[in-house]
């Protein structure tokens, strides 16, 4: 199954997030707004912007299940991220990534492991997975890689084909 195949409404509560990325690359990111990797969302908007032409997206799926640091409703997270960030990237409804309630796009995106051999649940808010074109996961980042690392880059500019 493509990760674009999944389910997954916009902050909005637009339907089909996911498959309005169809056919780019994705850089999908569990993300938190009172978190100490917070300042990360520079780096993925930063990402966005550089590589969006080629047919690139960041893809942020707020997630309550870290120490609750994303209490926020859509409306506050929003506000929240383009007010401190510039966020201009997708942000996707509030989902679990682990436990009997994960959103089955995190099932498919846990089992892939990361350069470290970590598969299985998300250890901590901005744990970044790079999807091809073609909706499968081609790398997975620990939350404490930046966004802007050169492996984050280079799994991206792979996939991109360059």
């Amino acid at each position: 199954m493509s990760v674009y195949d999944h389910e997954l409404g916009s902050i909005d509560g637009t339907p089909g997030v996911l498959a309005d990325q169809r056919g780019k690359v994705a850089l999908v990111v569990n993300v938190a707004s009172f978190c100490g990797l917070t300042p990360q969302y520079t780096g993925l908007e930063e990402l966005h912007r550089r590589y969006r032409d080629q047919g690139f997206t960041v893809i942020g799926v707020p997630c309550n299940q870290f120490g609750a640091q994303e209490p926020g409703t859509p409306e506050e997270i929003v506000t929240f991220c383009t007010t401190n960030y510039g966020v201009d990237f997708p942000l996707t409804e509030k989902v679990e990534v682990n436990g009997e309630g994960r959103h089955p796009l995190y099932r498919e995106l846990t089992a892939v492991a990361d350069a470290d051999g970590h598969d299985g649940d998300i250890r901590w808010n901005f744990e970044k997975f790079v999807v091809g074109r073609d909706g499968t996961v081609v790398a997975r980042f620990a939350p404490l890689v930046e966004p802007t690392d050169p492996a984050v880059t280079a799994a991206i500019e792979q996939a991109l084909g360059r």
